[in-house]
């Protein structure tokens, strides 16, 4: 099977996370993509892979130099995000991309252009896969999911190639948080790991950002509207208020790199009830706390100003910079960057402006910067992937697991 093929098969299967449901995994369809994972790892021989009580798979395709070098794990997610639709993709593969106009779908007048999407420039002459403008892809992260499944057939069917211990995991629901909740780090037993979670296989990504999240629960005050005079409290133009004093220019569209943002999720509501789910990031902890406390600092102006507990913020942790984690640990970045450049890539390194498994289970104990994909727009219809980097990113891997027990 070609590695795009590979890949369209698995963005056949509509993975959706879902935050609004209690169940493990949130959508119990992610678990037709691991249980196809878990037969197609045991049919290259992998007879440890297996598929949890909790939705994840794991593998272990075991040493065959007498355990040399370090026990090194590979990450993928199988969930897609909730923000766009993944059921029923229609993708399209262009090969050899000479750095035109693509056009996902003329009658929305949907296209993939150089001048909106830079991207496009780094991957003339690659071969892409896009959608058809209605759906997301699902490069995130099944581009990951598929790396990591042609690096354990390649492995497996290549006894020559020597190797320590390699473990692979694929998790579901990190998408909306969740993805190592749990994540069993003494099956998994691994002394670091890497998430293939990133977009361009040039950058190896070992800081992100500081995340929370805040719901902001406003209740107003409902009154017929003919008798609403100096009574009525309209809980959505509240809500409008409330969002007003945030700072304007500490915005996804306004900010970038090293920037952080305050981000209206969603907002559902009427005159009574409005509730607004916010994502609040930022690389710097000190930062990031003066951002929650903005949204506290509003709280009770407003309950002050109209003399009732009108709005109710809660605020949680969604997960923290691994940067500081880290720094004690660069040999695994260096030793990504090395197989970079034998393989004819100078890697460097960028702030990832999200998150990834690999944060949270950094502060568990597992070591686990970000490597990329090829995949570029991801969560929404323009999100597309380069099957060239893909190919790549399965040829840097071997080379890592090749210099990792190098004598």
């Amino acid at each position: 099977m070609s590695i795009e093929n590979r890949f369209l098969k698995y963005v056949s299967y509509d993975t959706q996370s879902d935050s609004a449901s209690s169940t493990v995994p949130s959508t119990l369809k992610q678990l037709n993509l691991a249980r196809l994972l878990v037969k197609e790892l045991q049919s290259y021989g992998i007879t440890t892979a297996r598929l949890d009580e909790n939705g994840i798979v794991y593998a272990t395709l075991p040493s065959n130099n007498n355990h040399q070098g370090d026990v090194i794990g590979f990450i993928a997610h199988m969930d897609t995000s909730p923000d766009c639709s993944g059921k029923d993709i229609h993708p399209s593969i262009v090969r050899d991309y000479q750095g035109d106009v693509i056009t996902l779908n003329a009658e929305k007048q949907m296209y993939l252009d150089p001048e909106v999407f830079p991207d496009l420039l780094n991957v003339v002459h690659h071969d892409l896969i896009h959608t058809d403008g209605n759906t997301l892809l699902g490069a995130d992260d099944k581009a990951g999911v598929t790396i990591i499944m042609e690096l354990a057939q390649y492995v497996s069917e290549h006894p020559e190639f020597k190797h320590n211990d390699i473990q692979i995991a694929f998790t579901t629901d990190e998408e909306i948080g969740r993805g190592t909740d749990y994540f069993n780090l003494d099956y998994f037993n691994a002394d670091y790991a890497y998430t293939v979670d990133g977009g361009t296989i040039e950058e190896i990504e070992y800081e992100n950002f500081n995340a929370y999240s805040a719901i902001v629960e406003i209740t107003g005050k409902s009154i017929h509207p003919g008798s609403a005079k100096n009574k009525m409290i309209n809980s959505i133009t509240i809500s409008q208020e409330f969002d007003r004093l945030l700072p304007t220019f500490a915005r996804p569209e306004y900010t970038e790199g090293y920037e952080g943002f305050n981000h209206l999720l969603q907002i559902q509501g009427n005159c009574e009830k409005t509730v607004m789910e916010y994502i609040i990031r930022n690389h710097d902890l000190d930062l990031v706390h003066k951002q929650c406390q903005d949204f506290k600092d509003i709280e009770a102006f407003l309950n002050k100003k109209y003399g009732y507990p009108m709005v109710k913020v809660t605020i949680e942790e969604t997960y923290l910079n691994m940067k500081e984690h880290l720094l004690d640990h660069m040999y695994i970045i260096d030793n990504y960057k090395e197989a970079q450049k034998a393989c004819g890539i100078e890697g460097y390194s960028n702030p990832i402006r999200g998150g990834t498994d690999g944060a949270n289970l950094t502060y568990m104990g597992l070591p686990c910067p970000n490597i990329g994909t090829g995949g570029y727009n991801y969560h929404g219809p323009y999100e597309f992937v380069s099957i060239t980097m893909m190919k790549k990113q399965v040829e840097i891997i071997l080379k890592l697991l090749e210099l990792n027990v190098k004598e």
